[in-house]
């Protein structure tokens, strides 16, 4: 029999939305290589391409500039069919985030934070107990039990057996895929055991002996990439309304477009900005998964591309938080302990002695995908940053897998799920991104990470509560139980996105924020 705590996912019809959106945009779409190779092949079979006229012409040279495309696609795609290029993360680091995974929903404190007198300890909701066995109806256990589920397909927990756990679990450790438990190596036997140990301690019970074939584990990684095909008339597409914006943004407000090695950024710095009188902490937005500016539009005036020579080479945590802390140091914008020996112009000396004490930092506003490089950064140089804002993050809770799970495996229902799946989750470069070269350990960020996490005025959170990406009820709850109150925006009717969409009570509320920095 099962668990009478397990909890029951209900099955979930598809929509007529889910259909409309697949015959009017998914399939059109999708179709254009496909036709455009029988266009083609006919076209050549039957000589017929010597009577087209103009037009007709012309419409087979796009085609082969599809089937061409179609092949280069397809060579990409197959670069990143294998294994993930990444290796496991630190060991150190990997224990003390699966420790601190087991600890969180532990400590016997209210969910809302506690009273006002809880709130002057330093950590609410921080754990230092010791992970003991729990009792199988623990409420901390079935919970626990409850939010693992996830990782498996959301399957009830009484069908995962002890070698689907290992399996997962060993993956989560070590970035691969599990060889025969009686072939391990005792160097990744033992860590292996004893995470398990913690782990079913953690869950109440112990796993069954076995194998359940049925069942599918989430090992992101390691599991085949999901890429859905698109045509190179939705890069160009892409390509061509985003270089727009961009001439749109240098010619209307002074927006430069530059590189710092291999991180690209736009910048715009207002005339009359000094950097000793003028407020005290510039602003970086990092942006979501999409279609780049033309996504974002709306929120930087008031990146799929796939022709980029880095398109499949991320740059991992330390990369890209070296790069941009190095960036924001060139700019003048985060306080730098400047020896006199190391500027040689007289007037940068004076200009770093001037700053010293005063540049404390930047306002960070991240959303979505974002929040996960705005971790990186607080992770390896949180001096860099003054103000921070989390827009729809999902960084937190990253670790119960249901970000995981609604992007990439839940079968979409509805039309937002099937357009957010191929538009975004299925794309070359996103697959590549989130299903070859993802780190939970370095993208899960803690309470315990986030500086003056509890001060509304150099820390906000934004949540939807119709967010279909991330469990925003449960992020909620996790930011709460720390304590986090007056901060955190929760709007029980938005949807993932909408808070940066123009004319929303949020969107108002964001900007409001971000303005108070001149106050502080």
């Amino acid at each position: 029999m099962g668990d009478p705590n397990e909890s029951l996912v209900p099955h979930r019809p598809r929509e007529t939305s889910f259909y409309v959106a697949f015959l009017v945009a998914v399939l059109p779409l999708w179709s254009v290589v496909p036709a455009s190779w029988l266009f083609v092949v006919y076209s050549l079979h039957t000589g017929r391409i010597w009577v087209y006229g103009v037009a007709g012409r012309s419409l087979f040279l796009l085609a082969l500039c599809e089937v061409f495309f179609g092949v280069y696609h397809y060579q990409l795609a197959r670069q990143i069919a294998g294994p993930s290029p990444c290796g496991p993360a630190n060991p150190e680091e990997i224990q003390t985030a699966f420790t601190r995974l087991l600890k969180t929903g532990l400590a016997n404190l209210p969910e809302d934070g506690g009273d006002e007198e809880s709130l002057s300890t330093e950590r609410p909701g921080s754990p230092e107990e010791q992970i003991t066995q729990l009792e199988p109806h623990d409420p901390r256990a079935v919970d626990f039990r409850n939010c693992l589920e996830t990782w498996f397909c959301k399957v009830p927990w009484s069908s995962v057996k002890l070698d689907n756990l290992r399996r997962w679990l060993y993956w989560s450790m070590y970035n691969d895929e599990m060889p025969p438990y009686e072939q391990l190596c005792q160097s990744r036997r033992q860590p292996l055991d004893e995470s398990l140990d913690l782990l079913q301690k953690r869950l109440g019970c112990q796993a069954e002996d076995g194998h359940n074939p049925s069942i599918r584990s989430m090992c992101l990684t390691i599991d085949p990439v999901q890429i859905w095909g698109r045509p190179f008339i939705f890069y160009a597409s892409v390509k061509l309304v985003n270089w727009s914006i961009k001439a749109y943004y240098k010619r209307n407000f002074d927006v430069r477009h530059e590189c710092h090695g291999d991180l690209e950024y736009l910048v715009r710095v207002p005339d009359g900005w000094d950097q000793l009188s003028s407020p005290p902490h510039p602003l970086v937005f990092i942006h979501g998964l999409g279609l780049g500016l033309l996504q974002y539009h709306m929120t930087l005036s008031h990146l799929q591309d796939i022709f980029h020579p880095k398109f499949l080479q991320p740059m991992n945590r330390h990369q890209l938080a070296d790069k941009l802390a190095s960036l924001l140091k060139e700019f003048g914008w985060a306080e730098v302990d400047y020896a006199d020996d190391t500027i040689e112009d007289e007037d940068e000396k004076q200009v770093a002695k001037a700053l010293k004490g005063k540049r404390k930092g930047v306002t960070i506003l991240s959303h979505s995908n974002g929040s996960y490089t705005h971790a990186w950064i607080l992770k390896n140089h949180p001096y860099l940053v003054a103000r921070s804002c989390f827009v729809d993050p999902v960084t937190f809770c990253s670790w119960e897998g249901d970000v995981c799970y609604n992007f990439l495996y839940r079968p979409p229902t509805t039309a937002i799920e099937l357009l957010m799946k191929y538009f975004v989750g299925t794309e070359l470069g996103v697959a590549n991104l989130l299903q070859r070269h993802f780190d939970w350990v370095s993208n899960s960020l803690w309470y315990e990470e986030i500086p003056n996490a509890r001060d509304s005025s150099k820390t906000l959170f934004v949540l939807g509560g119709k967010d279909s990406i991330l469990h925003s009820a449960r992020v909620q709850r996790y930011l709460t139980s720390h304590g986090i109150r007056k901060n955190l925006i929760y709007d029980p009717e938005a949807k993932h996105g909408e808070a940066l969409m123009t004319g929303g009570p949020t969107h108002g509320k964001i900007l409001q924020w971000l303005r108070e920095q001149e106050l502080h």
